[in-house]
């Protein structure tokens, strides 16, 4: 297991766990194209080859707004119960036919009511599609467990309202909280109600930060929120000088705060210049929890077997590297001890090996 490069076909085999990755961004471009036309929205084209590349290339203008600026046209396809049901069951159809074993797909509730659904509609009809695609992809012989995680938007005023939403269903498939949406003016603090309740009520959740705003709201997530996991968090880099980590980002290290890192997407929005220079590689180096996520795969134009692919050929990754991270997420996943321990003694190491017995080296 020390091979420089591994051939796609093996990291398709390699299990993976994803911790970060958002529903309306990871749509199919030919469904979005049809519930589009369904439900009278105009798209900048209705040919699904040509709509991903139109996706891939918006979202990577290099600037984080006009990134999320691409999510209205698939949240125009998802304010339908038919839409939510659709979309989440290929959602996990989609990460089964990858190698995902364990994936927490976000969204945010708020932004699915227009076509007259209610939170709790929205979040039951995404759980049933859920559902489904895991029994399809189970009797496939290709199991995946997927959680909820329920995101409220930070520049809205409905944070506690979503996070009463993830504390009612959270034994019906949702598994912890996010705040999501543009970071730099709309600090984590400004929803500190939303975060106590959570950890009265015993609810897991993380939080966007460290990316299109600096080590302040990495510090406010950490220290005055108390998030357990923290979305992105490149910009952690900036508090190691020399390979010395200073006060928070020893304290994100020390404490085993992951980080959920995405590198593609990063480069998307101007956050690295490159794969080979993207933050994870160091940060994994110096021993911080780093996972490896995909973020949005349709608007990036991704999926994890390309991120594992991009870090083995730019960054110089190894079989060992791949492990590590899919070992780093599954302990940090907003599931029960158990679950995570029998994930990774039956399911992720024996899977790695057997991929690694079967593949040609180069």
């Amino acid at each position: 297991m020390t091979a420089p490069r591994i051939d796609t076909d093996t990291l398709r085999r390699l299990p993976k766990a994803v911790l970060h990755d958002h529903l309306d961004g990871s749509l199919r471009p030919a469904t979005v194209v049809e519930l589009a036309a369904e439900a009278g929205h105009r798209l900048p084209t209705t040919d699904p080859d040509e709509l991903a590349a139109w996706f891939v290339a918006a979202a990577g203008s290099g600037d984080l707004v006009r990134y999320i600026a691409t999510f209205d046209h698939t949240l125009a396809v998802l304010q339908s119960r038919e839409g939510l049901l659709r979309t989440a069951e290929e959602y996990v159809l989609d990460l089964a036919a990858d190698g995902v074993v364990y994936a927490e797909v976000r969204y945010a509730p708020e932004l699915m009511v227009r076509g007259g659904l209610t939170l709790r509609e929205v979040v039951e009809s995404v759980q049933e599609g859920l559902a489904a695609g895991m029994a399809r992809a189970a009797a496939a012989g290709t199991p995946v467990r997927v959680g909820t995680l329920l995101c409220g938007m930070r520049m809205f005023e409905r944070t506690r309202e979503i996070a009463d939403l993830a504390v009612a269903h959270r034994d019906a498939g949702v598994v912890g909280f996010d705040i999501a949406g543009a970071e730099d003016g709309f600090p984590p603090a400004d929803h500190l109600a939303a975060f106590e309740h959570l950890r009265r009520e015993s609810v897991p959740f993380t939080v966007h930060a460290g990316e299109a705003h600096g080590l302040p709201s990495i510090h406010q997530a950490v220290q005055v929120c108390g998030a357990q996991r923290i979305g992105h968090g490149v910009r952690l880099t900036e508090d190691i000088v020399d390979g010395t980590p200073g006060r928070l980002a020893s304290w994100v290290r020390d404490r085993r705060i992951a980080l959920e890192m995405c590198p593609t997407s990063n480069l998307q929005t101007g956050c690295v210049a490159s794969i080979a220079e993207h933050p994870i590689t160091a940060l994994k180096e110096l021993g911080f929890r780093v996972t490896l996520n995909t973020d949005g795969r349709l608007v990036s134009g991704t999926t994890m077997t390309r991120e594992m692919s991009l870090l083995v050929e730019e960054a110089g990754w190894t079989v060992e590297d791949l492990r590590t991270v899919t070992v780093n997420a599954v302990k940090s996943a907003f599931v029960p001890f158990d679950e995570r321990r029998a994930l990774i003694e039956d399911v992720v190491l024996p899977g790695y090996a057997a991929a690694l017995r079967s593949s040609p080296r180069t």
